[in-house]
């Protein structure tokens, strides 16, 4: 039964120091508590515990972070005793004493999954997923699409799809969207032109334009690898760029998705969702960057050292 305040805990002197704290209406919590705050008392006013003293509130705060590092753990022992039970078989997946390793070829589906699983966080330096027992359930419910997409990213299955296509009218149109892409060019209605240098939704993803040299787009070209060309519109050809993290960041969301008439034009301001999938490509990014950069230090160091 949940513990209701008694006339002895309630304490109506607003004036003294301290600080107050809502708590989970179960009994074994509310005990834990007063164990921990023998002069807790219960306000009826203010209808929560409060604590007396300058440092109240510091105390509270360390007490409900022991708590929920308590209930992290035991939640930590049961996924891995479910795990234990009923294990997850496979190549992609090895069992560690504090949590789960996931390693995979890249695939984005791979990494999308991924980030929708509570508490998982990549390890860069070991080039691998890590999730935690407690997350094991969500885990379990996505780990078919995560092992389908991981085999279809092997080596040997990506150059067998390649084999397959080779010479097709389907590999053709792959390697010319990818030329395409290189290009980093995007058609742009002449007469409604986006922003430069701020971030833009397009059919490619957010990008930053800099600017365009008037050049006339084609429609086939526009139609084939971007968006169907409006009738009776003039497009223009503008280059742009990848933001940086820290501009994606600070790029404030649009309120609501396009409308029809800006998905025709083929630019709008971004969506959250669009700025999370751009900020995630840049800090990965950065980090293949990042990673670069040290591998050229420590092979410059080596050099200099034989």
């Amino acid at each position: 039964m949940p513990h209701r305040p008694t006339n002895e805990d309630t304490f109506e002197r607003p004036s003294r120091e301290g600080a107050t704290t809502d708590l989970p209406h179960d009994r074994i919590t509310v005990e834990l508590f007063r164990q921990a705050f023998p002069r807790a008392r219960w306000s009826d006013r203010l209808n929560a515990w409060f604590v007396p003293g300058r440092t109240a509130g510091k105390r509270i705060g360390r007490w409900m972070a022991e708590r929920e590092a308590e209930a992290d753990r035991f939640a930590d022992e049961r996924g891995r005793d479910a795990f234990a039970f009923e294990p997850i078989d496979s190549r992609y997946l090895e069992a560690a004493p504090a949590f789960l390793q996931i390693r995979t070829p890249f695939s984005r589906t791979v990494v999308n999954e991924i980030r929708e699983i509570p508490y998982a966080r990549w390890d860069d330096d070991r080039r691998l997923w890590t999730v935690p027992y407690r997350s094991l359930e969500e885990l379990r419910q996505r780990w078919p699409a995560i092992e389908a997409a991981a085999e279809r990213n092997e080596p040997e299955a990506r150059r067998a799809r390649r084999e397959a296509t080779k010479g097709t009218d389907e590999d053709e149109t792959s390697k010319a969207r990818t030329r395409e892409r290189r290009r980093r060019r995007y058609p742009v209605p002449a007469d409604d032109a986006p922003p430069i240098d701020r971030a833009i939704g397009t059919h490619v993803g957010v990008v930053f334009f800099t600017g365009t040299d008037g050049e006339l787009a084609d429609r086939a070209t526009i139609d084939a690898f971007y968006f169907p060309a409006e009738n009776g519109e003039e497009y223009v050809w503008a280059s742009w760029r990848s933001g940086s993290l820290e501009e994606l960041v600070t790029t404030w969301p649009a309120r609501t998705p396009p409308d029809q008439h800006e998905l025709d034009r083929g630019w709008w301001m971004p969506t959250l969702e669009e700025l999370r999938i751009a900020r995630r490509d840049a800090k990965s990014r950065r980090r293949a960057k990042e990673r670069r950069d040290k591998d050229k230090s420590s092979g410059e160091r080596t050099a200099d050292h034989p």
